[in-house]
């Protein structure tokens, strides 16, 4: 019970100083360790912020869960008593973590490496890698991404216009996701499409 207080007491403690002094600054506070130019959208970093260090130009979308602690060690018990898990989280230098992601105890999060929305981190990733999935897995290297990004994606010289919603209007990509592969027997048995 208290503990459930302490961490409520600890996130509204970090929503206020983040308000006012920006989240890296009340991470800090909290004890995570964030390097320089590194933003932080999240406010989840279970109740104990001190076991999480996230490096430099860090980007960690909103939603992803920082978990340090395998709360289900709680169900563990014999003439030693209770039993804990608690483990360190580190994220190396330019990373990208994707919204609603998962980092569960333990993992080790390399340089250069983009973790997909969604994902759940149960192992730890080395250098140059995109990963994604539940559980996360190798989607292919950071170099492969960036090659394709810098010869695919739009730059900021490419931006027109006098505000963001025109900057943004300017450089939309306008060509829609393929659609996902249907098998044939499916298909079938929807029917014709209806007009």
């Amino acid at each position: 019970m208290f503990s459930s207080i302490r961490y409520s007491l600890s996130v509204t403690k970090l929503k206020f100083m983040a308000t006012i002094k920006g989240s890296s600054f009340a991470l800090r506070r909290l004890g995570v360790k964030v390097g320089e130019g590194s933003r932080i959208y999240t406010r989840s970093f279970s109740g104990e912020p001190w076991l999480v260090s996230i490096g430099d130009r860090v980007t960690v979308a909103p939603g992803v869960d920082f978990i340090t602690h395998d709360a289900s060690s709680w169900l563990l018990r014999d003439e030693k008593g209770r039993r804990y898990r608690y483990a360190r989280i580190t994220v190396g230098n330019d990373v990208f973590i994707g919204a609603n992601a998962m980092i569960l105890p333990g993992v080790r999060i390399g340089n250069r490496v983009i973790v997909a929305a969604g994902s759940v981190v149960n192992r730890s990733i080395p250098d140059n890698c995109v990963v994604g999935g539940v559980p996360a897995r190798f989607l292919r290297t950071f170099d492969e991404f960036e090659r394709r990004g810098l010869a695919t994606f739009r730059s900021e010289a490419d931006k027109r216009g006098k505000n963001f919603r025109e900057q943004v209007d300017s450089i939309v990509d306008q060509m829609m996701a393929p659609e996902i592969s249907v098998p044939a027997k499916a298909r079938a048995v929807n029917g014709p499409e209806v007009p």
